[in-house]
């Protein structure tokens, strides 16, 4: 299995399956299916196929239970966004973290509440590096 760090990234559709197993911890591909269904049209096998692909990159692993396979997430969600983020401010800002909170700022999408949250995460890391 391929180090963390080396994990390709992960599609939309990807990521869409990744989530509903992080949100319920295992799960076999019947139920990420059913749970995929209740949003929007998708067959089985495509399910079937994405879950696959994921497990062969090391994205998921899984045992068996009750003669099925339950998949689970090889790599956490927070590590996940970290590294998602972290692509994201090298190639779309060009290495500017600043570029990043300026373009979410711009866009007029943060409540008051993830401001003051922003704010306050600030405030923790210029305390730390005093």
């Amino acid at each position: 299995m391929p180090k963390n760090r080396d994990l390709p990234a992960l599609s939309e559709a990807q990521l869409e399956i990744m989530n509903v197993i992080w949100d319920h911890g295992e799960c076999s591909v019947a139920a990420v299916w059913k749970m995929l269904q209740e949003r929007r049209r998708v067959s089985r096998n495509t399910v079937h196929t994405l879950i696959a692909r994921l497990e062969e990159k090391g994205w998921l692993s899984h045992r068996e239970a009750d003669s099925a396979f339950l998949y689970r997430a090889s790599v956490s969600r927070e590590r996940t966004q970290q590294r998602t983020v972290e692509r994201m401010v090298q190639t779309v800002f060009n290495g500017s973290a600043e570029g990043l909170v300026l373009a979410l700022l711009g866009g007029g999408r943060l409540t008051k509440a993830e401001a003051a949250r922003i704010r306050q995460l600030i405030a923790s890391a210029k305390a730390r590096k005093t």
